[in-house]
């Protein structure tokens, strides 16, 4: 390929991570909107799984996406998840129900989850080793991007036009990047006739989406210590267990455990896993506060994320250039672990006066910890792996973040649909938000409503408390520099 194909390459792979963190988190905006429209009655109780169906859905299909490169080719797996990910957006933009708009949700994450990890082999066939740590870097930031720019692009789709078009919009990007893909693109990877373990594939796929039930239904639709809720629970541990057997005695497991020998891997993959799990009770919430107990508009909803852009670009940049000339990552790592915690306490501190400022101040600490997170998790595991893992290493910290935001996003929702109900007055449903009250029933509601804001914040800081632990743990090394030093004379 020469250095023009592969820039266009390059925006195309970009483009497409773009596409897939934005999909996942443009849906936040319009949730109340689509709720009104779809479900104005069972719509709340369901908005979790609006989110989790995506994230789900990409957790499934990650793990194969690195072994179907090997076999067919990264090029042409790379374009299968994009066409796969634009047929998903067409359905739900045509959806006429919550069940439709769930199930073609899992559709686009199948394709999503693609996305997520074929951009990074694809990626990785364009640059040298000695210059992926910056074009991660630049993947990572344009990714925290995304996670700000979806609520607000959601917002003006969902005032000023209608929040289907927040899912074709992928449409005609997503048809750029088949198109400029398909022509410039040159890789020799594929044609190599590995095995490819659908067995261990399936068996985590079923235990992740059992394990999200069990979090779904206890206590609500099943009592914890009912026989079926106990069963499903021991199901699940079954699962995971045949799944570590099954990662044990497969001849190309998808999740190889000499991995974990590795002190850097060791710490890294749970700690993905754990913030992501925080982020989902970030960004998210924090919408649901500003429409539902602030009222604000979607549109004006998604501008308050401005102050968390700002501090997000600032920080990445800095730590980005700074890493780059030789930086200690670690640093970067438990500084930004740090703010994340900081800011997700003083959201739990939001009621429903509070001043916009004293909000996007918040949001802006959240965004200054975000920006030296993201990427860097990444960053140290392909550093840390090698070279025969390299790939199987980036699939599984991808899958680690994809499993941790389906869960937070599911266990986030459920807290705060309990929390908020124990303040409800009796027989008042949390769904009857979205209609109009009297001032004085709205007023007990909101206060209902905050009060489970509060236990979302104060949650998603204790997860992040935990992952900084983990971050002060991690060994780390110096990313390495942008071009190898050359080699010097020596005088004989």
């Amino acid at each position: 390929m020469t250095e023009a194909q592969k820039r266009i390459a390059m925006v195309g792979v970009l483009l497409t991570l773009i596409l897939a963190v934005l999909d996942q988190n443009i849906v936040s905006t319009a949730s109340w909107s689509i709720v009104r429209e779809l479900d104005p009655v069972h719509g709340l109780e369901r908005l979790p799984w609006l989110i989790t169906a995506y994230s789900l859905a990409a957790t499934a299909a990650l793990p194969l996406y690195g072994k179907l490169c090997d076999v067919y080719g990264a090029k042409q797996v790379y374009l299968g998840a994009v066409g796969l990910f634009l047929a998903g957006s067409a359905l739900c933009g045509a959806a006429q129900d919550m069940g439709q708009l769930v199930a073609f949700r899992a559709v686009q994450g199948l394709g999503g989850g693609g996305l997520m990890s074929v951009t990074m082999v694809v990626a990785a066939h364009l640059f040298p080793p000695q210059k992926r740590a910056s074009a991660g870097g630049a993947g990572g930031l344009i990714a925290g991007l995304g996670l700000v720019a979806g609520p607000l692009l959601g917002g003006v789709f969902t005032d000023h036009v209608t929040w289907r078009w927040i899912f074709y919009l992928n449409l005609p990007v997503g048809l750029f990047v088949l198109v400029s893909a398909a022509a410039v693109i040159r890789l020799g990877d594929g044609g190599l006739r590995h095995r490819i373990d659908y067995l261990g594939a399936g068996l985590v796929a079923t235990a992740a989406c059992l394990m999200l039930l069990v979090v779904e239904w206890g206590g609500k639709t099943y009592a914890w210590d009912s026989a079926t809720l106990l069963s499903l629970i021991a199901l699940d541990v079954v699962l995971f267990a045949a799944f570590a057997w099954r990662q044990l005695t497969a001849a190309e497991p998808i999740l190889p455990f000499s991995m974990f020998r590795d002190p850097t891997l060791r710490i890294a993959l749970p700690l993905q896993f754990l913030t992501a799990l925080g982020m989902a009770g970030g960004i998210f919430y924090t919408i649901v506060y500003l429409q539902a107990a602030a009222g604000v508009k979607a549109t004006e909803s998604g501008l308050y994320l401005i102050p968390m852009a700002i501090g997000m670009v600032a920080s990445g940049t800095i730590s980005g250039v700074l890493i780059g000339r030789g930086r200690d990552t670690k640093p970067f790592l438990v500084a930004g672990m740090a703010c994340v915690t900081a800011s997700m306490v003083l959201l739990s501190r939001l009621e429903a006066d509070t001043s916009a400022w004293t909000l996007r101040f918040d949001l802006f600490v959240m965004g200054v910890g975000f920006g030296m997170v993201l990427g860097i998790i990444v960053l140290l595991v392909q550093n840390s792996a090698p070279p025969s893992q390299l790939g199987v290493a980036t699939t599984s910290i991808r899958f680690a973040q994809v499993l941790g935001s389906a869960l937070g996003a599911a266990v986030f929702g459920i807290l705060l649909n309990r929390a908020t109900a124990a303040h409800l007055p009796p027989g008042f449903r949390a769904g009857s938000l979205t209609g109009a009250l009297r001032p004085e029933v709205r007023e007990q509601a909101v206060g209902a409503l905050v009060s489970g804001v509060h236990v979302v914040f104060q949650s998603a800081a204790g997860v992040m408390a935990a992952a900084l632990l983990l971050a002060i743990f991690l060994k780390t090394s110096p990313a390495l520099p942008a071009d190898p030093p050359a080699p010097q004379r020596v005088k004989v």
